[in-house]
């Protein structure tokens, strides 16, 4: 029987998308999804629709899928993240071998990629958690991938995940190997908290740029702008997305007001308060997103304070796309700082120039930017340490608090610009009003506290009731 090199578990939106990819790039795979009630057509589906691609085959039973693959087996799961992986996992043990290799293509949770690949690794099984970033139009014809697990199980997969992933501009696959256990799934975690704030500040913009200018006037400002250093993918389907029309109708005139979000920012969010990392933006740009998803409350709210601003001012373009450059410096630094903290805590040696590399093409946060990026970690380990960069966010501090300015005045809400700001303005001030909370902390709880006058470390407790 003709064994095929590598399978796919799920075939969603991008499970067969990275199938087809696969396919083209002359691989002989095979296609797994479950024939439970409302799935029957699924697979047969699949295949009469690409039946030009002599070298798929489908199942709709487990046994007979992992069966047709070939030693050690390579096998993709493409599925919701959270149980039914585990699930999933639990249905393949009987029909595995040793060294076979199970690739969690999905956004799991790099704790829980971390508990697999140790169960798997008492098996003699490998487990690679594998961030995939691209969307379906990236899983098609070029992802940006980000694999952890062993060293030896990333050489098995790496012909066939290097071929399928974008190419940089040196035509390198945006591909690499990440590090151990869940450093893979933990990059993508926190490349989606980037992009949530990436998001956010777009969408901050929009709302200043909207109090006086129209949709068409917006993506005109934007166009200019995606022809300098900030541009973006991001930014290019938000002009495209500004100037869509439905009939005589904007379309995003039309869009109710209230995004979704699926975990991963608040995971990094998180994760940064466990580590211990400075995270605002991100947190800032999930708030925000909660915030919108309170529509009713809102409208009622904004009825009852029935508030008309009685002047707006415009907005200066030159100004506002400083601070725009200026907060997404911000962003991307926390990115990375919070990557490098993990990568200490958890031994994982992780490379800050390679994992901007590979999120230069396929992924959703590529950019200009980064592009810069790579060379920026080549010779520093964080953002502000290149004078380049420092210089110029200190000659930008001025525009981002005008901006700031601008938003009072036309009571427009800027979350991430302000969460920008604040961190800018903290960590670049000697003298933070820290001394009084360590105060109050020694007076009710005797927690002690450190002087300014001794250098020796020794840690003081006061009587503070004591006359």
């Amino acid at each position: 029987m003709h064994k095929s090199v590598f399978g796919v578990i799920g075939l969603g939106v991008m499970g067969k998308s990275l199938s087809l990819n696969i396919a083209e790039n002359g691989f002989d795979i095979a296609v797994y999804n479950r024939s439970d009630y409302g799935e029957e057509r699924i697979v047969p589906n699949f295949l009469e629709d690409n039946k030009s691609f002599e070298n798929m085959s489908g199942f709709t039973d487990l046994e007979g899928f992992v069966t047709s693959l070939e030693k050690p087996r390579k096998i993709l799961i493409m599925i919701k993240a959270g149980n039914a992986i585990d699930s999933v996992i639990e249905q393949l043990l009987p029909f595995l071998s040793e060294g076979d290799i199970i690739i969690d293509g999905g956004n799991s949770h790099y704790l829980d990629t971390k508990r697999r690949s140790d169960l798997l690794a008492s098996k003699n099984l490998h487990f690679v958690g594998c961030g995939i970033s691209g969307g379906e139009e990236g899983a098609r014809k070029g992802p940006s991938i980000m694999p952890g697990g062993s060293p030896k199980s990333y050489k098995q997969i790496a012909p066939i995940l290097e071929a399928i992933s974008a190419n940089d501009k040196d035509g390198k696959p945006c591909c690499t190997y990440v590090g151990k256990d869940g450093a893979g799934h933990f990059i993508k975690m926190v490349h989606n908290g980037i992009e949530y704030a990436e998001m956010q500040l777009l969408a901050e913009v929009y709302a200043i740029l909207s109090v006086t200018k129209t949709n068409d006037d917006i993506a005109q400002v934007l166009a200019k702008w995606n022809t300098t250093d900030v541009s973006s993918y991001l930014l290019e389907i938000t002009i495209q997305i500004l100037q869509k029309k439905e009939g005589d109708h904007y379309l995003l005139d039309v869009i109710l007001d209230k995004a979704g979000n699926k975990g991963t920012g608040s995971w990094s969010s998180k994760t940064a308060f466990d580590l211990g990392s400075i995270n605002t933006m991100m947190a800032s740009a999930v708030f925000a997103r909660y915030s919108s998803s309170f529509k009713e409350k809102r409208i009622k709210l904004s009825k009852d304070l029935n508030k008309q601003v009685s002047s707006l001012e415009q907005p200066n373009v030159e100004v506002l796309l400083k601070a725009y450059r200026f907060a997404r410096i911000i962003n991307h630094h926390q990115g990375f700082e919070l990557m490098n903290l993990a990568s200490v805590e958890n031994d994982w040696n992780l490379n800050l120039s390679e994992i901007a590399r590979i999120w230069t093409n396929g992924c959703i946060i590529r950019s200009h930017f980064m592009e810069q990026s790579v060379a920026v970690f080549k010779t520093s380990e964080s953002y502000l340490e290149d004078k380049t960069i420092f210089n110029l966010l200190t000659t930008s501090e001025k525009d981002i608090s005008e901006t700031i300015v601008l938003s009072l005045k036309n009571r427009t809400p800027l979350d991430t610009f302000w969460s920008a700001y604040n961190y800018w303005i903290s960590m670049t001030s000697e003298n933070l009003p820290a001394n009084l909370i360590q105060a109050q902390r020694d007076y009710f709880g005797a927690h002690t506290y450190q002087r300014k006058d001794d250098d020796s470390n020794q840690f003081y407790h006061t009587n503070w009731l004591e006359s």
